[in-house]
Parts: C-alpha cells; sequence; structure tokens
C-alpha cells in the first residue's frame, strides 16, 4: 500500500522547484556520505549509479558519446533528459557568461556535463523535459495496477500487537475509512508530511505525542528531527543599456525568445556548483561546534558542494515595479547545497487537517552564512570585476541594500535573512539510520516503510528529484526481495 499525500503541493516528484525541471544529480562525495553514515553500500554513488541510469534516457545515442560519459547516463528510461542545447536553445550572453566564469577560475566541465559524479565547474543545465514539458512521475512513469484514492486524507496508519512485536496492517483516512494492506504499507508523504502521520499514528518522540493525546506506539524521538533544506537568494543585475538593447534578455522584443524552442524550459545556459575556501571552511566548522575540526570531518575529507550559482537571463521572480521585466535586467540565483543548519517538523494538534508545524532553522551556523556570502561575492565579482561581465552587466540592482561587493559579512548576512527563500528541497526527517534502517524500514515496527526524501540522512548538494527517483528505483528492488 502506497500513501501518498497530495492536495498540499508536496509530491517528491514535484520537489525540483528552484529550476522547474532541472536534472541535477549532485556530487557522489554525497551519496558516499550517506553510505558511511548508514553503514550500507548500497547508498552509495557508485551503487546508486545504477538506479539514476535507469530512470532517465539522455537526449544523445549511447554510441554518439565517449565511453566515459556514456556509462554515467542511461539510454532507455522513463524520464527524458534535454540539455539546453540539445533542445536549440543558445541564449545570447552564453559565451560571454561562460568567459566570465573562467576569468575567475571556474572552468567548463568534461562535455558541459554536471551529472558525472563531480559537478564543481561550470555545466550545461540538463532538464527532464519531453517535446518542451516537464515530466512527472505520473506522466512518465506507467501506472498499471495502481489505485489511486482522490479527496482522501490519511489521518493515521493502523497497528495490531502481539507479545513481540507491533506491525502495520492499513491506514485510517480523516473521514474514518480503512483500508488494510495485503503485505506492507510504504509511506511517500514528503519530508513534511511523512513525520508527521507517524506522530499522528503513534510513533515520534513522546513528549510531542502525549502533549496532542496520541496514544504511543513507538517512542521514536528523531521523527521530524533533522530537517534540512537547501536556501537561496536572488539578485537583480542592471545591463549595459547599449547591451540591453540587443534584446539579450527575456522580456525584450527579440524575435529570438518567441521562437518555439525558447518557449518551455528556464532562461539560462549554465549551473556553476563551486566549494568553499578551506580555511574558511575550517574556522565556520570551529565556530559551529566549538572545537577545531579534525581531518576526518565529513565535510573536509573531500572537496564538497556547497554553493550552486545560475545566471538568468531574465528578471524573473524578482521583477518588481520599479524593475519591469522588460529586458534591461537579469538575475542570478545563489543556493546553499551543503546546509549544515538543522530545523524540525511536529505536530500542534491530533487531527490531519492542521498542518505540520515546520521549523527550518535556516541560516543558523556559521558554515550556512560563510555559504550564502561566499556565493554572493562571487557571482557580484563574475559580472561586476571580470572583463566579460563588465562587457554587459552595469552593476547591481540592490534595492534598499548596500551593494555585495562593498557590504560587510554582517550586512551580507542581514540581505540574506531578509531576502532568502527556499528551494522546497526538504529531507532528513525519518533519517535513514534513526527513523528507518537501511532496508526503509520503520526501526522498531514490522510492515511498515518510509520512501521518499525525509529518509535522506544527510543533504544531497542537487535538486532532489534524481536523488529520490533512484531511492525509490532501490527500494522497489529491495522491497521484491523482501517477499
Amino acid at each position: 500500500m502506497l500513501i501518498k499525500y497530495l492536495g498540499v503541493g508536496i509530491w517528491e516528484t514535484v520537489v525540483n522547484k528552484c529550476v522547474e525541471g532541472g536534472w541535477i544529480r549532485g556530487d557522489a562525495h554525497d551519496y558516499d556520505a550517506w553510505a558511511k553514515l548508514v553503514g550500507d553500500e548500497r547508498w552509495s554513488y557508485e551503487n546508486m549509479l545504477p538506479y539514476m541510469k535507469k530512470t532517465e534516457t539522455h537526449w544523445s545515442a549511447e554510441d554518439a558519446l565517449p565511453a566515459t560519459v556514456a556509462a554515467q547516463h542511461g539510454f532507455s528510461g522513463p524520464v527524458f533528459q534535454a540539455s539546453v542545447s540539445s533542445t536549440g536553445r543558445k541564449f545570447p550572453l552564453k559565451d560571454n557568461v561562460k568567459q566570465a566564469w573562467a576569468e575567475i577560475g571556474i572552468s567548463e566541465l568534461p562535455g558541459a556535463d554536471g551529472n558525472a559524479g563531480s559537478p564543481l565547474g561550470l555545466a550545461e543545465l540538463q532538464e527532464n523535459r519531453r517535446d518542451g514539458l516537464r515530466q512527472l512521475s505520473s506522466s512518465a512513469y506507467p501506472l498499471e495496477g495502481v489505485t489511486v484514492l482522490t479527496d482522501s486524507l490519511v489521518k493515521r496508519v493502523i497497528f495490531s500487537k502481539d507479545l513481540y512485536t507491533t506491525t502495520a496492517t492499513g491506514i485510517e483516512l480523516a473521514d474514518g475509512t480503512k483500508k488494510y494492506a495485503r503485505k506492507e504499507v510504504i509511506l511517500s508523504c514528503g519530508a513534511y508530511r511523512t513525520p508527521q502521520i507517524l506522530m499522528l499514528s503513534g510513533i515520534g518522540p513522546e513528549d510531542i505525542l502525549a502533549e496532542n493525546g496520541i496514544e504511543p506506539v513507538l517512542d521514536s524521538p528523531e521523527v521530524g528531527a533533522n530537517l534540512w533544506d537547501h536556501l537561496l537568494i536572488r539578485t537583480l543585475w542592471k545591463l549595459l543599456p547599449s547591451v540591453a538593447a540587443q534584446g539579450v534578455s527575456m522580456g525584450s522584443n527579440n524575435a529570438l525568445f518567441t521562437e518555439k524552442e525558447f518557449a518551455t524550459g528556464a532562461p539560462l545556459d549554465w549551473v556553476v556548483s563551486t566549494t568553499l575556501p578551506r580555511e574558511e571552511l575550517i574556522a565556520a566548522i570551529a565556530a559551529d561546534e566549538g572545537s577545531e575540526p579534525a581531518a576526518d570531518h565529513p565535510l573536509l575529507t573531500q572537496t564538497r558542494t556547497f554553493i550552486e550559482t545560475l545566471i538568468i537571463y531574465a528578471a524573473g521572480g524578482v521583477a518588481t515595479p520599479a524593475i519591469p521585466f522588460d529586458g534591461s535586467h537579469i538575475s542570478s540565483t545563489v543556493i546553499g547545497l551543503m546546509p549544515t543548519s538543522r530545523g524540525r517538523v511536529t505536530i500542534s494538534s491530533s487531527s490531519p487537517v492542521d498542518a505540520p508545524v515546520i521549523d527550518p532553522k535556516y541560516f543558523s551556523t556559521s558554515v550556512d552564512k560563510l555559504a550564502m556570502r561566499t556565493g554572493l561575492r562571487q557571482v557580484a565579482k563574475v559580472l561586476l570585476k571580470t572583463n566579460a561581465g563588465k562587457a554587459f552587466c552595469e552593476d547591481e540592482a540592490a534595492e534598499g541594500h548596500k551593494l555585495i561587493l562593498s557590504a560587510t559579512d554582517a550586512e551580507l548576512e542581514a540581505r540574506v535573512a531578509a531576502l532568502a527563500g527556499t528551494t522546497f528541497h526538504p529531507g532528513g526527517t525519518a533519517a535513514m539510520g534513526r527513523v528507518v534502517d537501511t532496508e526503509l524500514n520503520v526501526i522498531g515496527l514490522k510492515g511498515l516503510r518510509v520512501v521518499d526524501a525525509s529518509v535522506l540522512p544527510v543533504p544531497i548538494a542537487s535538486h532532489l528529484q534524481v536523488a529520490v527517483y533512484a531511492l525509490a528505483e532501490q527500494a522497489a528492488d529491495i522491497i521484491g526481495r523482501s517477499k
């Protein structure tokens, strides 16, 4: 029995919000850190790669690619990949932006492929689109044998008990209807709703259960803890009037943007992934943890991906009445991909109608503050200090905030606190090794698994769709073998 919470926009298949349809796998080191933490190599990059490949169909034929590139991709999966250039889109500033990044030492990855396990550098955006349309799992995967109950709010999981075990046997809906599983119950409700349903079912921190009058089934204090998400901040940049007049940004009257290939997909070419200065990172970790980190600290043993930067050829979601969507501006998005801040999801009542209480604790660690400051200063340097950037960008449009390149650390942090938002990539709230075991069973119970981003014990430096699809594919194999 697969339970999915519908109607609140938190579907695991549409968590990929920051760049609509961005197919971004992440760093092999993140999957390897996951496997090491839980003591199970099935969750390493090497062993997740077959499942990543199984989900996708690459835009090029396998025999048209170098063998090393082809080995990283799938060619017969349900989700179609498309690079920006494979769709025929080439934005007027593509080469200029690439050159600007090169001037600060960020070079293009082999094949411009950021989905080969080592994304640090400049890669071409890849999207999960087919014929221009973004694919959801409900359209990409066959639904034969699946029954979807609409307008059906899950209240709790039902259990049976004997002297030694507690076993999940089904679910109860908000209207009192009960549905029973033939084999097991699988929760796939996302990083916000899965912990809520677990707590409503009596699985969670005993104090929270008691406060809400819920009969305890299992004291599991880590349910709802370990919440992480990717924080982003957008910035507007004013183009040189002579460049804006050439129609290089969306909103201009350039006929190029009326062509069909530009009607879908994000208005950008490049995804840039970068790390943090090592000595500054060590100092930030020490500030957060109270002592100098050991050499084998998980953020130091490998060069990790902390920041993703997108230069977008549109004022986009940060356009304002003062800065209209008319082709005179572009924007950038800086995303913190490796957050160390941890929040919590809890409940305010025993009713499933009441939304879960979410305390993300964004931007609460020195490491996260360093990442956002570094990302902002880096993109400002690219656009305002390189020869290629100065050839098209006039200045930052700060709108009431001090310009990035002249701001202090405290001023930049205040700016992030005021303007940053979520990428809608939450995870970690039913973490593997804490709430579920490495076969996705809820620890201490029988017949109940979780298969969604809530089980990811550590952040993945990606847009989570690829990671969650691969997780689901491996889960299907695990469940199949357990029958």
